[in-house]
């Protein structure tokens, strides 16, 4: 039997990864579709602005406006796109900008990427309650530290000023941008979904993997994850955990990782993610990057210190 060339490995390789991943982008589509058209009728008969107002008085707590209220609500049940869609129309400052630009980033697209974390390994409802409250932990703490904290944050609309229901005149706009948001949102994690299950399989048939996982095994000492976490730790920094969920989850059929380790490793990514492409869209918008992502290291750090210790009690 004569030996495979490069190219035919590749090839080989690339075959192997092609059903899983694209049975996982099908599974991702189908939840991102149904949230965010759940979304878009909430804005479109105005419940969404409702429940924005309803909420806007905590976000004193945060040293926020109330209308930024809208920006993290689209924030935590889409995406960090939503999020900075909204922002845009605001006139924050770089301080709140941080803080929200924090608070989104270790709560954000809760549905769908709790659904991820959920396969592997690890409850929804720990994911929902260990990320929203460290996004509002991060809020409160950082208006506390932050330099030129306000003492008072005016102009909130009074709730009974705004209807629950109410049928937004321009719909048929909103459904048509809805649409061509969601096919392009679609033909995106098609790409990058993929081509990460391939880039994955291709590492570990090179022997590549090992080589990362080493160089990392510090940082992640450091954390209190276990060295055996350190690919899947890399893939939820540089692409997310939706973008990254097919290589993560075909990580996880191949790992030896037990619940502990994941758990581990879930609290740490569900607040810290996507620390490329979102936190330098953030930092466009105007939030201090190292605030942000340093932040949400010394929050997750401290989680997953004392659930180890948890562990060992």
């Amino acid at each position: 039997m004569t030996e495979e060339t490069v190219f035919e490995r590749l090839k080989r390789v690339a075959v192997q990864a092609t059903p899983g991943a694209f049975k996982t982008i099908i599974w991702i589509f189908k939840i991102t579709a149904a949230v965010s058209f759940a979304m878009f009728v909430l804005r479109a008969l105005g419940i969404l602005s409702w429940i924005s107002v309803a909420v806007s008085p905590v976000f004193l707590y945060f040293g926020l406006p109330g209308e930024a209220s809208l920006a993290y609500v689209s924030g935590y049940f889409i995406n960090v796109y939503s999020c900075v869609a909204a922002l845009s129309t605001l006139e924050l400052t770089t301080r709140e900008v941080t803080i929200l630009g924090t608070m989104t980033l270790a709560a954000h697209a809760m549905i769908l990427e709790s659904a991820v974390q959920h396969k592997t390994g690890t409850s929804r409802a720990y994911c929902y309650i260990v990320r929203t409250l460290a996004s509002l932990s991060l809020g409160i703490l950082l208006n506390l530290i932050l330099p030129g904290r306000p003492h008072y944050v005016a102009n909130l609309t009074p709730l009974a000023d705004v209807p629950f229901f109410q049928i937004q005149p321009d719909i048929h706009a909103l459904f048509i941008a809805w649409l061509l948001n969601l096919l392009k949102l679609g033909a995106w994690m098609l790409c990058i979904i993929w081509a990460l299950n391939i880039l994955q399989r291709e590492l570990y048939e090179f022997g590549i993997m090992e080589k990362i996982s080493r160089l990392f095994r510090p940082l992640l000492t450091v954390f209190g994850l276990p060295a055996s976490t350190s690919f899947l730790w890399i893939v939820a920094n540089l692409v997310g955990l939706s973008y990254g969920s097919a290589a993560m989850m075909d990580e996880m059929e191949r790992s030896t990782l037990n619940r502990r380790d994941v758990d581990l490793l879930n609290t740490h990514i569900g607040i810290s993610h996507s620390n490329l492409e979102d936190l330098a869209i953030l930092t466009a918008c105007g939030g201090v990057w190292y605030i942000i992502l340093l932040s949400r290291w010394a929050m997750v750090t401290l989680l997953v210190w004392c659930r180890r210790l948890l562990y060992r009690l």
